[in-house]
């Protein structure tokens, strides 16, 4: 193991340290990052795969999505987009019953043979076992996010009526709360006024997330960012969508950093900040474990793809960076 743990909470590369004291900007993943979505985005995954299953696919009794399957499919680098991730569990659980096997065994099957081209790769495997064409045709996913089925479903779960409402203008079918409301929220202010002063303002964000969805559990928090050189991909083109480097580049470049902190918890975040650094931006990766049900094997991913640094959690970064 390359990484070890020098302070509490705080795993480095050893021989790669004097990174630290050149970055000159800071910019963060939100998922998982600056807000722990274990109760709200990753409660939607389950909660969509159920509801279509049983309303749609017309299973009676499916395997029910946990954490464990959640976090197989982040580590391969595929699947930032959580409604991508819902919809290969769906494949997945529907190839299983057509071909009478158990389900457990045949979703870790797919995500041993799945890679950082997500769904296309879960796709692809699958159609080598069994025909899946019917629940393909009847989902038609992607396709645009507003007409989509299995993004108004998912949407609709976790914005809740009247959060979804306001961002799409249409009413929910489902009148319970919006799971969104569960996200917790682990940034806080003090952090942000020691960032500021270290890094000169330059703070920023680059997120799978779409930005009314941002300043809804962030509020005010978000007033600290550097918005106009933050991305918010869910209100982009899919082409953009992490792990491609473009979002992250051009955030690095308007904050006019020469060393950038990444500060993310995925794979595919992981690989945004490898690529841009091969692109000629210097970025180092700074992963966080400590919102995964399982830090260990998180840190362990992290290690073995050769991060250089690792945290429990942003409450780490004063300590990480000399700010106490």
């Amino acid at each position: 193991m390359t990484l070890t743990e020098t302070s509490k909470g705080i795993y480095l590369d050893q021989s790669n340290q004097s990174f630290i004291d050149d970055i000159d900007a800071i910019i963060f993943d939100c998922d998982g990052v600056l807000v722990d979505i274990t109760s709200s985005y990753d409660l939607a995954i389950i909660k969509t795969t159920k509801h279509v299953l049983q309303k749609i696919a017309k299973i009676d009794d499916p395997l029910e999505i946990d954490f464990e399957i959640i976090d197989g499919f982040k580590s391969t680098g595929g699947f930032n987009d959580e409604v991508d991730l819902t919809y290969a569990a769906i494949l997945s659980l529907v190839a299983a019953n057509k071909l009478q096997t158990d389900q457990r065994s045949f979703i870790f099957q797919v995500i041993t043979n799945a890679n950082s081209t997500g769904i296309e790769s879960v796709e692809k495997y699958i159609q080598t076992k069994t025909d899946i064409s019917d629940i393909v045709q009847q989902l038609s996913y992607p396709g645009p996010h507003s007409e989509n089925l299995l993004y108004k479903i998912f949407d609709q779960l976790f914005y809740g009526p009247q959060l979804y409402a306001k961002l799409f203008g249409k009413k929910s079918s489902f009148s319970e709360n919006g799971l969104i409301e569960k996200d917790l929220v682990i940034i806080n202010e003090n952090l942000l006024n020691e960032l500021q002063k270290k890094f000169d303002s330059k703070i920023a964000m680059v997120t799978g997330r779409g930005m009314e969805s941002v300043r809804y559990s962030l509020k005010n928090l978000l007033n600290f960012f550097d918005i106009d050189n933050s991305a918010f991909l869910e209100d982009e083109s899919r082409d953009l969508a992490k792990p491609n480097p473009k979002s992250l580049l051009d955030s690095i470049a308007g904050l006019g950093s020469k060393s950038t902190l990444y500060v993310g918890d995925s794979m595919e975040d992981f690989i945004m900040a490898r690529d841009a650094t091969k692109l000629g931006s210097k970025t180092t990766f700074c992963g966080i474990i400590g919102t995964s049900k399982d830090p260990l094997k998180k840190l362990e991913l992290f290690d073995q793809n050769g991060a250089f640094v690792v945290l429990d959690s942003i409450l780490d970064l004063p300590k990480l960076l000399n700010l106490e």
